[in-house]
């Protein structure tokens, strides 16, 4: 067995891409629409999975084995209604490794995306995507030296 990719519903394909690509650094490395099926496919992968698979992302096809999330995007019905996904909690969440989660929450704020847990402990933080998915961001290595602002927020909601 091989492992291709975790897909997520989104309902806004650019606010999706913005949080995804400039807020967490994710790459679109593919991308697919279906105008029969009316939907859009948009495949991401880390840089550091990129190199780490000595791979560019313009290889096609894009050869399997590079951890991926594809964000799928399923067009407006034809009189223009869209699915409501609903606030569901059994999907759990995508993690992801980085290089200094201080600088990480704080581009996330700065483009105001709420912390759902802040990184009180150097370590671990939680935020949202605009579809509501949990994203868990661990620090790299070691726990990065407990600092304010961080120590001192609270938790807002869940994740």
């Amino acid at each position: 067995m091989e492992f291709l990719h975790t897909m997520v519903r989104v309902t806004d394909i650019e606010a999706s891409l913005k949080f995804y690509c400039q807020g967490l650094g994710l790459r679109e490395v593919r991308r697919h629409e279906s105008k029969q099926g009316r939907f859009t496919l948009v495949f991401l992968t880390s840089e550091t999975d990129l190199k780490r698979s000595g791979l560019t992302g313009a290889e096609r096809p894009l050869p399997t084995g590079l951890p991926m999330i594809e964000l799928t995007y399923n067009w407006p019905a034809e009189d223009g209604s869209v699915e409501d996904y609903g606030n569901s909690r059994n999907f759990g969440h995508l993690a992801y490794r980085v290089d200094n989660i201080y600088e990480t929450c704080q581009r996330l704020v700065d483009m105001g995306v709420i912390l759902n847990r802040p990184p009180r402990d150097g370590h671990m933080a939680f935020v949202k995507s605009p579809d509501n998915i949990s994203i868990e961001l661990l620090q790299k290595g070691e726990h990065l030296p407990v600092q304010e602002p961080w120590a001192s927020l609270d938790n807002i909601g869940d994740w």
